[in-house]
């Protein structure tokens, strides 16, 4: 009778379930804590066309919290969205940051089994309605989500987009003030020259949208990881240049707005190099806001899941 304690030695051995892992989820009860942060040496007056207004360093009570990709700004509320389709709102005011409640997507592609199935890179929060646009990097779609950002109810797989890779997909998208999208390819973080480009003749999440091509040039050897819109219309592409062993180098695009146009090669000004200040962290998340009158430019880190790397939320007055 060897079999059943050869079984046995081989159920022990193996994991049950030898497929992709299972996404980490949010228990019950996440909080997030924040606390001060300054680079070394303090904040520089201005950072470019960038004034410091404060940063905190987020932690939770729960390991899921992390990988931090998109950022959006609605009725006083932060939205934080991970590369694992998890979302997390803080209420941040009076220098303190409290939880609001968290999210799950759990409307998407496939099951919503596997990470890689909610690999979200992009979002997008509508002012009025909080309706919310997702970009999928590794299966190249947008979905979009009703206000509780669980469920969806429109899904598109542009035919433009089916070759932008698995890995170096839609990483940036953003809504123009007339009501247009633009979506960016990532391309590979060692890539250099123009990167594929989509600008969307309404909401991107219906298949019937006509969309037009065009590429962004980032700066040398960098690759677009987010972008927003400024007030009088003109693009702002957050940028990264990856050094070994992880460490980023963060810069800050300015594109005009009158540049946005079919077949166009999109170019800016560098409006920010934020060196060391973000602590070479990976800075993945870009929103813009106003408060009293003034433009405000928020930034999020990813920590890429490390628990020794920090996840930042800064926040910066426009000067330009």
């Amino acid at each position: 009778m060897r079999w059943p304690i050869t079984l046995a030695l081989v159920l022990l051995l193996v994991p049950p379930w030898t497929g992709d892992g299972r996404r980490a989820l949010f228990a019950p009860g996440l909080r997030v804590t924040a606390t001060r942060f300054e680079p070394r040496g303090g904040w520089p007056r201005r950072i470019g066309a960038l004034e410091p207004v404060g940063a905190v360093s987020l932690t939770a009570n729960q390991r899921a919290f992390g990988g931090l990709s998109a950022l959006a700004l609605h009725r006083g509320q932060a939205i934080l969205l991970s590369d694992g389709g998890l979302v997390v709102r803080l209420r941040i005011a009076g220098g303190t940051v409290s939880t609001l409640g968290t999210a799950e997507l759990t409307d998407g592609p496939e099951t919503g089994w596997r990470k890689a199935s909610r690999d979200t890179e992009s979002l997008v929060v509508d002012p009025h309605t909080g309706r919310a646009w997702i970009g999928y990097e590794r299966i190249n779609m947008i979905w979009r989500y009703g206000a509780d950002l669980n469920h969806a109810d429109a899904a598109s797989y542009p035919l433009a987009m089916r070759d932008w890779g698995v890995n170096s997909s839609i990483e940036s998208l953003t809504r123009l003030n007339d009501g247009r999208f633009l979506a960016f390819r990532e391309g590979g973080l060692w890539q250099d020259g123009a990167r594929a480009a989509l600008l969307f003749y309404g909401d991107p999440a219906l298949y019937d949208t006509p969309n037009a091509s065009l590429r962004y040039l980032p700066p040398p050897h960098h690759s677009p990881s987010d972008a927003a819109v400024l007030p009088d219309g003109d693009i702002l592409v957050l940028n990264r240049r990856v050094h070994l062993p992880m460490r980023f180098e963060m810069t800050l695009v300015r594109i005009p707005a009158r540049s946005i146009r079919p077949g166009a090669l999109l170019r800016g000004q560098v409006v920010a190099r934020f060196g060391d200040t973000l602590g070479r962290e990976n800075a993945e998340g870009l929103a813009v806001s106003q408060e009293r009158g003034q433009t405000m430019i928020w930034l999020v880190t990813d920590n890429d899941g490390a628990f020794w790397r920090r996840t930042i939320l800064a926040k910066f007055r426009w000067r330009g």
